[in-house]
């Protein structure tokens, strides 16, 4: 090790240096549960390297986190292999992944994986060929070449490896070879990676009103501390909220900082593309699942070289290997999406806060219906709260209404009624657009027999299947299995008795078609499109005026712009209310909300109509009245009284088996050996079956322990856990602080 280590220049970090033969510890990516120790390679290494090393017979992904321990015989220490072409990750990285893991109670190997998810990391640098859309039209079209320059087509100027182009059109390399030989396809030779365009932030901005301007002030004003801070940015729809952050990052990059911009749905990231540049002059780096894996591979060595000023992505962007990063907004903050339901179970928004903290970083989360667990964390003087309470512009508040179904009589295959179908009618005949808003993807939720009362379920889950017609198939919306539309009942054999029941975009789509014979109609749902360039391509359209009635699903209630959009018609208001989640009030009031401020975003006054069989419900009074902060106080008032979120710790324990019989034996062994929980005054509720009970063929059983706010639940979880021996077959997942009990 060198007599004074080298100083990391973005800011002052000691950096230890490993000299050949040293003993370093390293964490690998295997489901070791330890570090291992391995010698420094030829040249040695610096702390925070990435590195393939020898385990076993294989050579695999690791990260030099330590010194060597030396509680081994040094002559059989094996020797790294070798570093990889990466900047070494920083330290505040390591102990964001460590204390996120100790959060989650989440093994080490797993939390470094999400720091890896590099595409091609361990590939050694070279120049490759990459294709792109030539200026040629090919002499004779087929329709294998047709899929290749819709793929093109498809990701805009993102550039492809042959076997990626290959793969996203479906078509053989030759192919491909044959577009080049003419020049529809241009085959170049370019180095692996390269920095993205440089941002402008002394670009002229839109011109803000007062209380915009003040609002980014004060933001501004946080990023030149260089400290941390979190703040709440709570602005009606169509506010500006986005123009007001984005003078944060304008303030970030002149700082020569990092900035990140987390969205929940990749479907948003096309129009706030086109805004970035507009306001900085070029597009961000991304990083989400619908760009090509070159793409991404190319975005995490840049953010980790600085080579990448602004990135704009998904959670997963959280963990990105960042050399300087000094702001993170999440957008739409209350968005359910930010929470990781598989693997790690991490809440994105929760662990922006802690790495900003980490690295003196500064937040802002966004939304026009913020999360009570924000709104509670506002109101104690953790975060501070900015109020935006005006539209943008000439723009004003949509007017809000309930139709009474109760005394509306349709045929019972039918859910538009009288009254909206007139207001869609109208709007339509004056150019306008109308939306049409469903929370049910599919055709109809439930497939029945008119003969036995059968209703189709999965094989592997105890979920029912939904029909979706336009892909001929039932789908499981738990575990995906599809199966063709059978023509006799599974149970009876009764043949042409199968009855759709209920409905879903696909099924209201269909209506509309019939209500509406003259007009232009688009489905968007998440799943009738074959990927994200496609949707986003779709929603793009429909900004420029190519349909007059939206259907949609939730999707359509994230942050998009319609400047032509002048009605909001939900279906069924009363949807979420039903159930026994404790957030379903919460997450109704913020989904209406949400949708229904998505009319009038333009010149012309909007209106909502919200079709609902409950009128007098608090939660749908409250919708139409617009006494957000009513509601959030009278439901913050039931939340306390029963200590639970966010004036309270909930934790799930999640065990699922092929064996029904095996998970409930370890679950009622773990209710017996409760001490260590009773200990810090914790109670755990179960075991019971999950609410959905087998999903992919495992029995699924939960527990939910329940603790005052400031009790160390991980600490006496972990210990709890350690009592059992988990058997071979079991898996038992812990979900701290659950968003949902499926």
């Amino acid at each position: 090790m060198s007599e004074k280590p080298p100083l990391d220049s973005a800011n002052s970090e000691p950096v230890e240096f490993f000299d050949e033969g040293q003993l370093v510890g390293v964490w690998t990516t295997q489901p070791l549960g330890r570090m291992l120790d391995y010698k420094a390679p030829e040249g040695g290494c610096w702390l925070g390297a990435f590195v393939e090393v020898p385990l076993g017979p294989r050579k695999v992904l690791g990260v030099v986190w330590s010194a060597g321990r030396g509680d081994f015989d040094y002559a059989k220490v094996r020797k790294v292999v070798r570093v990889l072409d990466a900047a070494p990750m920083r330290g505040e990285l390591r102990e964001f992944l460590e204390k996120a893991g100790a959060y989650t109670l989440t093994d080490m190997e797993s939390m470094l994986r999400l720091g890896v998810r590099a595409p091609g990391l361990v590939d050694p640098p070279s120049m490759r060929k990459v294709y792109r859309k030539g200026d040629v039209e090919p002499d004779r079209m087929t329709v294998p070449r047709g899929r290749v320059l819709d793929a093109l087509q498809e990701y805009g100027d993102l550039s492809f490896t042959l076997k990626e182009l290959s793969e996203a059109a479906g078509v053989t390399s030759s192919v491909v070879k044959g577009l080049v030989k003419q020049g529809a396809v241009r085959e170049e030779d370019t180095p692996r990676d390269l920095p993205y365009p440089r941002l402008d932030p002394s670009l002229p901005s839109k011109e803000l009103a007062a209380d915009q301007a003040e609002a980014a002030e004060i933001l501004k004003a946080g990023i030149r501390s260089g400290a941390y801070g979190t703040t709440l940015l709570r602005g009606v729809t169509g506010s500006g909220k986005t123009e007001v952050y984005l003078e944060a990052v304008a303030e970030c990059l002149r700082k020569g900082r990092q900035a990140l911009v987390l969205l929940p749905e990749i479907a948003l990231t096309a129009e706030f593309l086109t805004r970035v540049q507009a306001r900085f002059g070029a597009k961000p780096a991304e990083w989400h699942s619908g760009v090509t894996m070159t793409e991404r591979r190319r975005a995490w060595k840049m953010v980790g070289q600085g080579g990448a000023q602004l990135i704009v992505g998904a959670r997963s962007a959280l963990f990105l290997p960042f050399r300087d990063l000094g702001l993170v907004v999440v957008d739409e903050e209350h968005d359910t999406s930010y929470k990781q339901e598989d693997g790690v179970l991490y809440n994105a928004r929760d662990m922006t806060v802690l790495r900003a903290s980490i690295c003196s970083a500064q937040v802002v989360l966004a939304s026009a219906t913020p999360s009570l667990e924000s709104w509670a964390n506002a109101e104690a003087g953790k975060y501070r709260r900015i109020d935006l309470t005006s539209r943008f512009g000439d723009a004003v508040m949509p007017d809000m209404r309930a139709i009474d179904m109760r005394g509306v009589k349709l045929p019972g295959n039918r859910w538009i009624s009288p009254q909206l179908k007139g207001e869609v009618e109208a709007r339509v005949a004056s150019g306008e657009q109308a939306l049409l808003f469903i929370n049910r993807r599919g055709y109809a939720p439930v497939t029945i027999c008119r003969a036995c009362g059968h209703q189709i379920g999965c094989d592997h889950c105890d979920a029912r299947m939904v029909e979706h017609r336009f892909q001929k198939r039932l789908v499981c919306h738990q575990c995906g299995e599809t199966k063709a539309m059978p023509e006799i009942c599974p149970s009876c054999e009764a043949e042409d008795r199968l009855a759709a029941v209920g409905p879903g975009v696909e099924r209201l789509a269909e209506e509309a078609a019939e209500l509406f014979p003259d007009a232009r109609i688009a489905t968007l749902s998440s799943d009738m499109y074959g990927s994200a360039r496609a949707l986003k391509a779709e929603i793009v359209g429909i900004a420029e005026g190519a349909a007059d009635i939206i259907i949609g699903t939730q999707l359509v209630a994230k942050g998009h712009n319609f400047p032509l959009l002048t009605l909001v018609g939900v279906i069924d208001a009363d949807l979420g209310l039903q159930g026994s989640d404790l957030r379903a009030a919460e997450r109704t009031f913020q989904l209406m909300r949400q949708v229904a401020g998505r009319a009038g975003r333009s010149s012309k006054k909007g209106t909502a109509l919200m079709q609902t069989y409950q009128p007098e419900h608090p939660v749908i009074r409250a919708i139409l009245a617009g006494d957000e902060n009513g509601f959030w106080s009278a439901e913050a008032g039931e939340r306390r009284m029963a200590s639970v979120p966010p004036y309270g710790r909930l934790a799930g324990i999640i065990l699922s088996s092929p064996d029904p019989q095996e998970v409930f034996e370890l679950g009622g062994e773990l209710a017996r050996l409760d001490g260590p929980l009773r200990a810090i005054g914790a109670q755990v509720f179960g075991p019971a079956p999950a609410p959905i009970a087998r999903v992919r063929g495992r029995h699924r059983v939960r527990l939910l322990v329940k603790a005052e706010k400031s009790a160390p639940i991980q600490r006496a979880i972990a210990a709890w856990l350690r009592q059992v021996r988990v058997p071979p077959q079991v898996r038992l997942s812990v979900d701290i602080d659950p968003q949902s009990f499926y």
